[in-house]
């Protein structure tokens, strides 16, 4: 590592990134920073602004760039790119500095003009027919990360055999000098660069309004209905606002402090829409305006944090991510049941994630749905939705994941936080001409499919040190799991990363039919739990859920499993 550091040094590089090489003195900083290479896991390529092998700095992004260049080229001739970015530092510059690096290398790049939400990206793959999409986004991480983002021409995140073979590429370019780059004058006048904005934002506007069920429940509800709106600093405020009144909804109240783009983030801990702390200034404006709703997109726009007020108790209840999304789930089912427009003999399909609320198979059960499960990430629903076009053997219906993401409709192959603030505020509406709020809807779901709840919890693991640590919890887990957790008996493991599913008490195994990744899944006798690293950030994750047949029940149960989980990592 401090063989590339000196390596670094001896780089042509700007003046800023030598100046930043040159006042590191601390060895654990220079070992944090190049110990390895930032590499893809289950957003991409994501990691801290700064300079160094496993920073984000244009030349580790320029170094993807020139690898994906070369990949498209490989693929097909005359290939594009459609790049969009976030409100984060530096996603500006590390965006134009692809674009023209993608131009360089004879690879047509469309530049929005400003930033966009990541699902739009997603759309303007598909609908400008473009080879690849890059996005620069960190999606909710804290302001000091940066991330690059790759879609593939279905519009979906890169996933196998994609993944590898672009991450191969972007490791053969060795040499940081061997990075094509010319001035966008240059790239404009070859026809290498165009700018895209209005055009693309109509349209994909448009796909959104046309996944409305019920406009006349809107037009009757319109002026009753405050909804409270944060876009927590990113991409979401224009296409949110612009969406909400084109439905019709009247009473939209945007929390200043929130409104404009900034990469600091100012008034947040960080811009993530499941931590309850990002919903402050939020709450206490709705609390001002007595509104229905509020919601909250984190800085890509692609997730969706919701919390709505409840008649019953008056105060603002909130939904996790597995909540906001069956809800979704649920309208849109019944009023495409109630319309004649699902399909039947379960040729209907609804996916959703291993680690995802098991009220889906309820759900799918009653509007006589199959469900798919897919690995942990979004880009695996994606993947799917692509396959079940090529197949027909289902029609996608809906997918959701539990880290608050879902995706109405076709238009995207990833989470669309714009589509699922639309359609939530039109159930809003609707079962308010039924006498209901959202929170007696929830109500009413967990009455009929039982009390499915969920949890999550997660230790941060800094630098070597920590990858090292994790790496160590999931291989002691693995080689020795247990055969009791939260006092429930383990039925099975299923170990993603051997392909192998075992029962405990027999020994038998078999194939757990999803593609290798380093996770594991215990199947327990009421419930179950996933370990695994974090894609995204420096974390090992724990995920649990159980079935009860009270809220009571269901709290207790999720605090034990909770509390035995973070002991298995000591």
């Amino acid at each position: 590592m401090y063989a590339e550091y000196e390596r670094w040094l001896d780089q042509p590089f700007d003046d800023d990134t030598r100046r930043e090489l040159s006042l590191l003195t601390d060895e654990e900083e220079i070992k944090d920073r190049f110990y390895k290479d930032l590499t893809f896991g289950t957003g991409g390529l994501r990691g801290v602004l700064g300079a160094g092998t496993n920073r984000m700095n244009r030349y580790t992004v320029g170094k993807a760039s020139q690898g994906l260049a070369d990949f498209v080229n490989a693929k097909t001739k005359n290939g594009s790119v459609v790049i969009a970015y976030d409100s984060r530092h530096m996603s500006y510059e590390f965006a134009l500095d692809s674009a023209l690096i993608f131009a360089a290398n004879g690879v047509k790049a469309y530049f929005f003009e400003s930033l966009r939400p990541t699902p739009e990206l997603s759309f303007a793959v598909r609908y400008l027919h473009a080879t690849a999409g890059i996005v620069i986004t960190a999606s909710h991480n804290p302001p000091q990360y940066n991330g690059y983002k790759v879609y593939w021409s279905d519009g979906g995140q890169i996933v196998p055999p994609y993944d590898r073979d672009i991450a191969a590429a972007i490791g053969a370019v060795s040499d940081y000098t061997a990075i094509k780059r010319i001035g966008r004058k240059e790239a404009e006048t070859w026809g290498l660069f165009e700018e895209i904005g209005k055009e693309v934002d109509d349209a994909y506007l448009g796909a959104l309004k046309a996944l409305s069920l019920e406009p006349e429940a809107i037009a009757r509800c319109c002026k009753d209905i405050k909804i409270v709106y944060t876009p927590l600093n990113g991409t979401g405020n224009l296409p949110v606002r612009r969406i909400l009144k084109e439905l019709g909804f009247e009473n939209v109240f945007v929390v200043p402090e929130q409104e404009a783009p900034d990469g600091d983030f100012p008034t947040l801990r960080y811009p993530n829409p499941e931590d309850p702390n990002a919903f402050e200034y939020a709450l206490k404006l709705a609390r001002e305006k007595d509104a229905d709703l509020v919601l909250a997109t984190d800085p890509d726009a692609d997730r969706l944090g919701v919390y709505a007020k409840d008649a019953v108790t008056g105060e603002y209840m909130p939904f996790t991510g597995n909540m906001s999304g069956l809800l979704i789930a649920e309208y849109v089912l019944s009023r495409r049941a109630a319309k004649g427009l699902l399909p039947k003999n379960g040729k209907g399909a609804l996916i959703t994630t291993i680690v995802s609320s098991k009220m889906a198979y309820e759900i799918a059960k009653r509007y006589d749905l199959t469900v798919i499960e897919t690995l942990t990430g979004f880009k695996y629903i994606g993947e799917q939705i692509k396959l079940l076009e090529e197949t027909g053997a289902h029609t996608y219906e809906f997918g959701y994941e539990e880290s608050y993401g879902c995706l109405v409709g076709t238009h995207a192959r990833d989470k669309d936080a714009v589509a699922a603030v639309a359609m939530l505020c039109e159930a809003a509406a609707y079962y308010r001409t039924e006498g209901l709020t959202l929170c007696d809807q929830m109500r009413e779901m967990y009455n009929r499919y039982g009390y499915f709840k969920e949890s999550l919890c997660g230790i941060t693991l800094d630098g070597a040190a920590g990858a090292g640590r994790i790496g160590s919890i999931m291989q002691r887990l693995r080689s020795d799991p247990p055969a009791q957790i939260g006092g429930e008996n383990v039925i099975a493991l299923r170990d993603y990363e051997k392909g192998v599913r075992t029962e405990l008490a027999s020994g038998k195994s078999g194939p757990t039919g999803l593609p290798e990744s380093n996770v594991l899944y215990f199947e327990l006798e009421h419930g179950w739990c996933c370990v695994r690293p974090s894609g995204t950030e420096p974390k090992i994750k724990f995920y649990f859920g159980v079935k009860a047949e009270s809220n009571a029940e269901a709290n207790r149960k999720l605090e034990k499993l909770s509390a035995e989980l973070l002991q298995m990592a000591d």
